[in-house]
């Protein structure tokens, strides 16, 4: 009988560098599965269906929700987002541990479903630097950029909720630091 997984909640401010961590750590353990969201925004360039996110229209998600084929959701800067269930539960089944790359409502939500959920908040340097990573990206607008600005200090407050606080200043630091909680 194989061993069940576990699930690893990764969650922190957008542009905090959640998605480079996971990047780097999953080449590294062979065991890791990234859960795939489901967004109602636009793809940004680059970004591939089924790889990066599932695209859904703004109906399409609303039946995924009605259905209740996810883990968590939330609306967030004017887009839903949302964790399919059923590729999760067969990924801990089968003894693997799943990482959500999700943000702090859906972290949340998680708690209530899989109370024994590993969740872990990144946090930036500071705000200030948080700012600039955002604006550095270059996609998006000005008022995008002003939502999730106003989003991120409401979710910082929120980060001593979480299992472990991991400040990414550095990418290998808090790399090494991200191992150490999910894997001892």
């Amino acid at each position: 009988m194989t061993t069940p997984g576990k699930l690893i909640v990764l969650t922190g401010p957008s542009g905090v560098g959640k998605g480079t961590l996971v990047r780097s750590l999953l080449p590294r353990h062979q065991n890791l599965f990234l859960s795939i969201s489901a967004t109602t925004r636009q793809p940004r360039p680059g970004e591939v269906d089924g790889q990066d996110y599932f695209f859904k229209t703004r109906e399409q998600f609303e039946t995924m929700i009605a259905a209740g084929e996810l883990l968590e959701w939330a609306e967030y800067a004017g887009n839903y987002y949302g964790t399919p269930l059923p590729p999760v539960k067969t990924q801990i089944q089968q003894g693997n541990f799943v990482i959500l790359e999700i943000e702090v409502i859906g972290a949340n939500q998680v708690k209530e479903i899989y109370a024994d959920a590993l969740r872990i908040f990144i946090l930036p340097p500071s705000f200030e630097e948080l700012e600039q990573r955002l604006r550095g990206r270059g996609n998006d607008p000005e008022a995008a950029i002003a939502k999730r600005l106003v989003r991120a200090k409401e979710e910082l407050a929120m980060s001593h909720e979480f299992d472990h606080e991991i400040v990414n200043d550095d990418l290998e630091t808090a790399l090494t630091e991200l191992e150490k909680v999910i894997f001892s």
